[in-house]
């Protein structure tokens, strides 16, 4: 058994470093990968307990794909699958997007890196609305989760706090299951009563420390529901608009960052945490936003296939969902106006959005023709 063991460690250990390093395209693609991976080519495992552990995956918070590494490895290995799965699932994107951040850092104001990144956030704009598009078909199908996606919208863009948003949807959705004992099945009333605080934050800290930093990205990675993208609206109300950490642009070149490079959209919390402190940020803000996934899926492994049959718990899931929906639009409103500055950004938003929607073109190879197109503007302008 001990050697048995070793084996399935080590070939958790090297199947996940080798996706960590190769899966570009977001978390749908990187669950597709590893479909291929456990189930087609190495069968660790069948299709229907796959899709039980995809199931698992969307009933806690956290980035989808990483969680969905960390089934794998704790299935495969135990334990001590559990954390490499997850940790080498997540080391390359963290090596690569540090490694740029210091480039950031260093190098940003260069022309031909502002340049680059005035050509690839149009890009990224067309990504995100392309990921609000296939999810909120599934999402937002409903009559009811379309509302609670467009009262969310409305009151995120009025400034209230995303958190209590997400918390008000997914009771809104709850309620409408008709099984919380007192509440009838309207359900929509619920989203408002979590808003009451009103556009006010949990206090303003303006100070930077590593402490803060900490438990800013522990929070995050503790209540995110949905698509990673939905970290922007996170990031937007904390770093940008409580605390002012960050610039709205210094915002969008980490998201920008995060959609070049392989592995979990989450790890642009190290390229945030290294333009803010340094290496030690970097690693304090990778480790505090991935930490709560691997408590999550150890603690509510055993757990899953109950969760999703309770009524009101899926209903809970599908308000969030809805509520994630509409912060990840409003977040968008507020992205495009520091992307889309001019004439040729808005062409090529709509270009990449043409190409992302009707040809299906990779969002990394979009990336580098947005890139490509910074570069030959600069170079042009130059002339």
């Amino acid at each position: 058994m001990a050697g048995k063991d070793k084996d399935g460690l080590r070939e958790v250990a090297g199947l996940f470093l080798k996706l960590g390093t190769i899966a570009f395209g977001g978390p749908a693609a990187h669950i597709a990968m590893f479909r291929d991976e456990v189930v087609e080519r190495r069968r660790w495992m069948s299709e229907q307990r796959f899709l039980d552990l995809m199931g698992a995956t969307s009933l806690i918070p956290g980035p989808n794909s990483t969680e969905m590494a960390i089934h794998i490895g704790l299935e495969r290995a135990g334990w001590r699958g559990l954390v490499a799965a997850g940790a080498l699932f997540i080391l390359p994107a963290f090596i690569i997007v540090t490694a740029l951040a210091w480039v950031y850092v260093e190098y940003g104001e260069i022309p031909a890196v502002q340049w680059g990144l005035y050509g690839v956030k149009p890009v990224v704009i067309a990504v995100v609305l392309n990921a609000i598009w296939g999810l909120g078909r599934t999402a937002l199908k409903p009559w009811w989760a379309a509302a609670i996606g467009l009262v969310v919208l409305g009151l995120y863009i009025a400034g209230w706090n995303e958190l209590l948003l997400l918390l008000g949807g997914g009771l809104a959705g709850a309620a409408r299951t008709g099984r919380i004992p007192g509440i009838g099945r309207s359900g929509l009333g619920m989203l408002v009563a979590p808003g009451l605080l009103g556009p006010t934050g949990w206090g303003v800290v303006q100070g930077f420390s590593l402490t803060h930093l900490f438990l800013l990205f522990l929070k995050i990675g503790a209540v995110l529901y949905g698509s990673g993208y939905v970290i922007l609206a996170f990031l937007q109300g904390d770093l940008v608009d409580r605390l002012g950490w960050l610039t709205q642009q210094q915002l969008l070149d980490a998201v920008a960052i995060g959609q070049v490079t392989p592995g979990p959209v989450f790890t642009t919390a190290s390229f945030i945490g290294y333009v803010l402190g340094g290496l030690p940020g970097a690693a304090v803000a990778t480790v505090a936003i991935f930490l709560p996934s691997f408590v999550f899926v150890a603690l509510l492994n055993p757990l899953v296939t109950r969760l999703r049959a309770n009524a009101a718990a899926g209903g809970f899931l599908d308000g969030v969902n809805a509520a994630a929906i509409g912060l990840m639009a409003g977040v968008t409103v507020l992205l495009a106006r520091a992307a889309l500055v001019d004439v040729p950004t808005w062409v090529l938003a709509a270009v990449a959005a043409v190409l992302i929607v009707r040809f299906r073109v990779s969002s990394t190879w979009l990336m580098g023709l947005g890139l490509a197109v910074g570069l030959v503007a600069w170079l042009v302008g130059g002339l």
